[in-house]
């Protein structure tokens, strides 16, 4: 069966429906077996028995031959044009057959990419929506639950445990924290006290807030970054297919030997032999067999691929582009550095500060502990706890005091002790009012980050490599000093990502990676755009592949895959073309009539299936680095 190649057969989100492909696929089988039954088994004369075949052509031929006709008057020279140009030859050369078989083959073709391609997306599709549809609006004493689109500025507005916050606002009420990596790329849990901003589509943390709205949900920070992805979606490359490539000049070659053979034996019917041969369905059925067997491949390395069309273009990619948080990062606090004061070691502040720590909900408290934990340090018992917001964590342990607190918050007495202020966060550590120690931490990079990068240029040939996050400038330049990357950009925000990728996309193919909200847009807008891991449905919408794994080494394996697809698929192609080229030789001298070159053509299909199934065979070496 051989498909129609065009990058606009597979939308971004297909409905787990039968398409209208894969019924005029299974009509066309069934109505050439009729006709087969009543031809050769029935002894029905040629004019009954041929009915059948009319049916195919009218229902599955005609469609085909109007979208072909269309992208004829765009001059789309595609490599299903051909077939085209054959199935109206065979009608009008009363070869209704020959029509029928390339109807069934195109058709079937199309459906079975499209199978495959809802298979892979249909764990995407059972993501939950991430907006909420109601806001809880205080009026007195009382909460209703009211749409959206009902909030006005101004209004008081209840935001639960857990609760995504539905529109951008200032904290009125509460104490807490809240989660905005997925929209701004910083990486920590942002504390929130009564006058602090919240913004629309952060995660709430364990305490309620009670905010003021000071914008309508349909100007909100989240809504900007929905039109910037609207409009990305409008600016999406269209990625030209490989078939598509081959075919623009394999076509006009093969009808030009058709019509010369026409022209020089006076023969209508050896033109119809040469372009039934020549029908390339080694070139765009070997593709879209292989671009099946890398689909299921990365499905079962936990990897979905969302648009098979980049399949065929992730290995020829030359610039990177990578978010931070998340993406080349854990996305949580790492304590990175522990400066101990004097008179106090590393092992003694540790010990202390993680013990108090344990009764503390600060974003940076689950990180010292696993310092501690991390060196096999025992907690000690604590009393007299006391953290009031905005000055600190304060405990008796062991019977000495210890004060954790920020910088803002100590006597300029203690100035001259203090070490130089750098990039990260930082937690000041005081024992009975003398100074300690200072903790400092950092987003780290993961583990594979700087091997990863590392290899990219001797391995797959990319030239460039770029940050671009929303994160601080200190924060981003000490995660690429860390990791090797040279060009940096920092504090950006959706719409200047966009911009960026934009720029880098004209000049070379892009590969963008990430997997917060703010990066949706920008991946819509790279050549090839892959998420890191479900925690967006709408990131993972917006990317043509999502890696449910979040590691560097399933990239490479996506990179692997890709290549290894790329080189089976033009192996099958080329050698059918080659075969076709032998046919259509031999059906131009004479020596091959149309419908055992239509046979023939079946033969030089399957030798191309075989060849392409191996894509999807288990590979060891889907990695090296």
């Amino acid at each position: 069966m051989c498909p129609m190649t065009s990058p606009e057969i597979v939308p971004a989100k297909i409905p787990l429906a039968v398409s209208k492909e894969t019924y005029i696929a299974a009509f066309s089988g069934i109505a050439i077996a009729v006709h087969m039954v009543l031809r050769y088994m029935g002894h029905l004369p040629a004019a009954p028995s041929v009915v059948p075949l009319f049916a195919v052509l009218a229902i599955g031929g005609v469609p085909i031959l109007i979208t072909l006709a269309r992208k004829l008057w765009a001059r789309e020279f595609g490599s299903d044009l051909l077939a085209g140009v054959s199935i109206l030859a065979s009608v009008l050369l009363g070869q209704y057959l020959v029509g029928a078989i390339i109807v069934l083959m195109l058709s079937g073709g199309t459906a079975l990419e499209q199978f495959a391609t809802r298979r892979a997306s249909s764990v995407l599709d059972a993501l939950a929506k991430r907006m909420p549809l109601v806001a809880h609006r205080k009026r007195g004493a009382s909460v209703e639950s009211v749409k959206l689109d009902q909030v006005h500025i101004g209004d008081t507005i209840l935001v639960l445990p857990h609760e995504i916050c539905p529109v951008d606002g200032v904290v009125l009420e509460g104490r807490g924290v809240m989660d905005e990596s997925y929209l701004t790329g910083e990486p920590f849990e942002i504390s929130k006290t009564p006058g602090a901003n919240v913004l629309s589509g952060a995660i709430n943390g364990d305490l309620a807030l009670v905010i003021e709205a000071k914008a309508l949900a349909v100007d909100s920070r989240y809504a900007k970054i929905m039109q910037v992805m609207e409009q990305s979606q409008d600016k999406r490359p269209q990625l030209r297919r490989i078939g598509d490539r081959l075919g623009g000049w394999y076509t006009p070659l093969a009808v030009g030997i058709a019509a010369a053979t026409w022209l020089v034996s006076g023969d209508p019917m050896r033109f119809l032999a040469v372009v039934v041969i020549a029908t390339p369905c080694p070139l765009i059925l070997a593709i879209p067999v292989a671009v099946i067997g890398a689909i299921s491949l990365s499905a079962k390395h936990s990897i979905i691929i969302k648009n098979p069309a980049a399949l065929e273009q992730i290995t020829t990619c030359r610039t990177l582009i990578f978010d931070k948080t998340g993406t080349l990062t854990y996305g949580k606090p790492q304590m990175t550095e522990l400066l101990p004061g004097p008179e106090f070691t590393r092992e003694q502040i540790l010990q202390l500060t993680a013990s108090l720590e344990q009764f503390s909900k600060h974003p940076l408290a689950s990180a010292v502990m696993k310092a501690a934990a991390d060196v096999n340090i025992a907690l000690v018992d604590v009393s007299q706890i006391q953290e009031k917001p905005g000055e600190g964590l304060i405990g008796v342990v062991e019977g000495r005091q210890i004060r954790i607190t920020g910088r803002g918050k100590v006597e300029a007495s203690f100035a001259a002790f203090l070490p130089p202020l750098v990039s990260g966060l930082e937690c000041l550590v005081f024992i009975d009012e003398q100074y300690a120690g200072a903790l400092r931490f950092h987003d780290a990079p993961r583990q594979d980050t700087k091997p990863f990068v590392h290899h990219l240029s001797p391995r797959h040939q990319v030239n460039r490599v770029l940050l671009v996050s929303g994160d601080r400038e200190s924060e981003v330049r000490y995660l690429a000093q860390e990791v090797g990357i040279n060009e940096v950009h920092a504090g950006q925000a959706p719409e200047q990502k966009v911009a960026i990728v934009e720029q880098e996309t004209r000049q070379a193919r892009t590969l963008f990676i990430g997997d917060g909200i703010n990066d949706a847009p920008a991946l819509m807008t790279a050549t090839v755009g892959v998420a890191f891991g479900p925690n967006s449905d709408i990131t993972s919408e917006a990317a043509d592949a999502v890696i449910l794994t979040t590691s560097l080494s399933k990239v490479d394996e996506l990179i692997h895959i890709s290549h290894r697809m790329r080189s089976i698929a033009l192996q099958s192609a080329l050698g059918g073309m080659a075969a076709s080229f032998l046919g259509m030789i031999a059906a131009a001298l004479g020596y091959l009539p149309a419908l055992e070159g239509a046979i023939l053509q079946e033969v030089i299909d399957f030798a191309a299936v075989v060849n392409a199934v191996r894509v999807a065979l288990p590979s060891k070496n889907l990695a090296d680095f």
